[in-house]
């Protein structure tokens, strides 16, 4: 390998470390405080969460679905997880038979969807995951990750008003990595990302000292289950074994769009084992109090705002973050980037995942009535993004974790909407009226 090359795998590995990072590191800390863990426990979660993300995406690009495809918690049990913490005392329970029930029926979804891929079961998944159901769920990711990292750009005081000063530089920040990628050229344009967190960060501290965050150094205790040993609750048990299975629908969208990236057919033996994959860490993962994972859709945003598609500088990021895990220091170090700098980041290089929505749609027609199977789940769901949780408490304790979750309705009105209806049939005697 010539110079010029080990240099831009250097810099593409590195910038795979910080989308790993800013895509990861929140998820362990708001779990955590959701369900009230001491300090020295959550670190715990965290230096796992970084060991298992680095075990998972390099398992998944090497013998999973072989993609440079980012696997890490998932955003729907993610928000199921914090919404279920919240609610515990709505339910009666303490945190730890919540956490208990969360951690049985994750484990169980984990143990069908082994079975599911070893005995190639996928079809079965398929034919509830038609390709309809993928595009709805992109679309609702896309303004699930949207929102999140908007909001996330402006920081708030504790007035409740909008930090200006900081919040403008945001701003900035979104423009001058938006400018990169259209007018940066190739490599400029493919290390957007880097350049935008390393300048942002930089200039952070230089405009903004006391304001950036300062590493943690608290010790570690570490505890096998820390959000609560697996019980029988059958409530919670059940609306987190279906809320895992539903999961496989990012999976399914995941290799698909990424495929597309790379404009390959996907192969049933792929999903096959990144199901299995994902299935053996759903068994893991409450070991350690950690939200399932998941491949992640959004790193589709990444790949085509970069254009680094090869596997080698992943799998070196992937490592290198498994090391921020084993070795303390380096975690807490990255620990003191601005939040609002990684979401002005990342909210550029997620803007890309509304072309891949757009893409799904290819070979779709809509007509006046045909646009229902589309427009129905997808404005249902964002719809209820912007309803506020607290709004949902009428409705019984254990439904509200689907019935606030606007992806998760969306998804399945999506799943009935495709059985229920013979939209090409429709579609054929809508164009013989015609």
């Amino acid at each position: 390998m010539t110079q010029q090359g080990v240099t831009v795998t250097i810099m593409s590995s590195l910038q795979w470390l910080f989308f790993i990072f800013a895509n990861t590191v929140v998820v362990p800390i708001s779990v955590g405080a959701a369900f009230q863990l001491p300090s020295e426990t959550i670190e715990m979660t965290i230096r796992c969460s970084f060991i298992f993300t680095g075990i998972a995406s390099i398992l998944q690009a090497w013998i999973g679905h072989r993609y440079p495809l980012l696997d890490s918690h998932s955003g729907l049990m993610w928000g199921l997880m914090i919404s279920m913490g919240i609610s515990a005392s709505a339910l009666g329970l303490d945190f730890a038979t919540v956490g208990g029930g969360i951690a049985t029926g994750i484990m169980l979804a984990g143990a069908v969807t082994i079975l599911l891929a070893a005995f190639n079961m996928i079809d079965i998944i398929q034919k509830v995951i038609k390709p309809m159901v993928i595009s709805v769920y992109i679309f609702l990711l896309t303004f699930q990750l949207i929102f999140i990292f908007f909001k996330g750009m402006f920081k708030i005081t504790e007035s409740g008003t909008i930090d200006l000063p900081v919040s403008l530089f945001s701003i900035l920040i979104v423009i001058f990595v938006g400018f990169l990628r259209i007018k940066g050229g190739k490599i400029l344009g493919n290390f957007s990302i880097l350049i935008g967190i390393i300048v942002g960060w930089a200039f952070y501290r230089i405009i903004f000292p006391s304001d950036l965050p300062t590493a943690s150094s608290s010790g570690m205790a570490f505890t096998f289950f820390p959000l609560g040993t697996p019980n029988l609750d059958i409530g919670i048990i059940l609306v987190s074994f279906f809320a895992v299975l539903l999961n496989l629908t990012n999976s399914f969208a995941s290799i698909q769009a990424v495929a597309d990236v790379y404009k390959e057919k996907v192969e049933n033996g792929q999903y096959r084992r990144s199901i299995f994959v994902t299935g053996i860490f759903a068994c893991i993962t409450p070991i350690f109090g950690l939200v399932p994972f998941t491949p992640f859709t959004s790193t589709i945003g990444f790949l085509q705002s970069t254009k680094l598609l090869k596997r080698a500088p992943f799998i070196i990021g992937g490592s290198l973050f498994i090391l921020l895990g084993v070795i303390p220091p380096l975690g807490r170090f990255l620990g003191t980037i601005p939040l609002t700098i990684g979401n002005a980041v990342l909210f550029v290089a997620y803007l890309q995942l509304f072309g891949t929505a757009l893409n799904s749609l290819k070979g779709t027609f809509f007509n006046s009535e045909t646009i229902f199977r589309l427009a129905g789940p997808v404005l249902v769901g964002v719809s209820i993004m912007n309803i506020p949780p607290a709004s949902f408490g009428s409705i019984p304790v254990l439904l509200q974790p689907f019935i606030a979750n606007g992806l998760i309705m969306g998804v399945i009105i999506s799943i009935f909407l495709e059985k229920l209806i013979d939209w090409n049939k429709l579609s054929s005697k809508l164009e013989i009226r015609q």
